[in-house]
């Protein structure tokens, strides 16, 4: 069955309490990166600021807790408090239903009503639930996706310690089903490891066996890379010729590693100003449409607090944005799923079972 978006549902601005909604209030930034008092936090949803007498406006490029600055040309702008500038103009208003000239719209892709029973075994997300479905919808969503969206992945070390998922993934990439990539040096390392040795912290990726001194190879791996000056260079000079990181390169796939405290080497292409991992990483999320994460619950977190319910087309269309989070735990999975996210979706399995299967599935299309 082919995949089709949700028809979004716009508030009807002529009736009340809305029709009679004041105009929004905009007060200037007296100091940087400080926000005004009763500044008005963005959400998930699509938020609505009527500007001036029945002209309402949607934010576009959303993201929540950000501050909304209205710009000189009267255009809506999205940010974060320590962006601000001094004599930058923030909406202002904590009320969400018009009272304050901002409308939270939370009704925008309702689904229709579904009929429960009152008393039901297996209602909430668990490692016995059933996922078939889920895998169909998915297979369905990422063809459409390939095509028409920007379909982001999220994803941890496990991705690349066995040699099946990781083949999957490369092959997942060379068919155009990953178009940008967040994940910490560790996922790079090991994969590039497992380009030089065939091993992930010291373990063969497909027999699982330690090898001598195999503790060894992720910084070796790191040593020569650095070596080289960057991934990039290390690829270019045949050092490096197979793997995720080896087809993001040749696919030119954008991708950003966030560097942590706990990094080895980091990698030369590890953005290790935590701020700056942000900005390069709401590049991405401000295009995504669908979210893909894979055992990376820091990350999955990080990311998901960047990413709205909603995307607005080039053409004006307003669609949701999707959040898959892939986990063997539980409590990984309803973390992310509950974090408010329109359209968020949990498997619980480890990642390799998940890209074997998310590959071997879509190879079937």
């Amino acid at each position: 069955m082919a995949f089709t978006l949700p028809a979004y549902q716009p508030p009807d601005f002529s009736q009340p309490p809305l029709m009679a909604a004041p105009v929004a209030r905009f007060v200037p930034v007296v100091q940087a990166g400080i926000a005004p008092e009763n500044y008005h936090a963005t959400t998930i949803f699509p938020e609505y600021y009527q500007v001036s007498q029945a002209n309402w406006v949607l934010l576009k490029n959303s993201r929540m807790d950000c501050v909304v600055v209205q710009a000189p040309d009267g255009a809506l702008l999205v940010k974060e408090f320590h962006h601000l500038k001094v004599g930058e103009q923030v909406a202002l208003g904590r009320g969400e239903n018009g009272e304050e000239g901002i409308y939270v719209h939370t009704g925008a892709f309702a689904p229709p009503p579904r009929v429960q029973e009152k008393f039901a075994f297996r209602t909430h997300l668990s490692r016995e639930t059933s996922f078939s479905i889920d895998y169909d919808e998915l297979y369905d969503l990422l063809s459409f996706e390939q095509k028409h969206g920007f379909i982001l992945w999220v994803l941890g070390p496990a991705a690349v310690f066995d040699r099946d998922s990781r083949n999957a993934l490369v092959s997942l990439i060379r068919r155009g089903y990953v178009q940008g990539l967040l994940a910490g040096n560790a996922l790079a390392v090991h994969d590039l490891e497992a380009a030089l040795f065939q091993t992930a912290l010291g373990q063969e990726i497909y027999g699982k066996r330690p090898v001598h001194l195999g503790h060894y190879h992720h910084l070796d791996a790191l040593n020569q890379v650095r070596r080289a000056g960057s991934m990039a260079r290390a690829m270019e000079t045949g050092l490096i010729t197979a793997g995720v990181m080896h087809a993001l390169w040749q696919q030119q796939i954008p991708y950003v590693l966030a560097g942590s405290i706990r990094d080895d080497g980091p990698l030369p292409e590890v953005v290790t100003d935590v701020m700056q991992a942000q900005d390069a990483m709401r590049a991405l999320t401000s295009r995504a449409t669908t979210v893909i994460a894979v055992a990376s619950q820091l990350h999955s977190i990080a990311a998901g607090n960047m990413i709205p319910g909603y995307h607005v087309l080039p053409t004006g269309q307003v669609r949701p944005v999707y959040f898959y989070v892939v986990d063997m735990s539980e409590f990984a999975a309803n973390k992310l799923t509950n974090r408010g996210s329109l359209a968020a979706r949990g498997i619980l399995t480890n990642a390799q079972d998940f890209l074997v299967i998310l590959e071997r599935g879509l190879g079937r299309r």
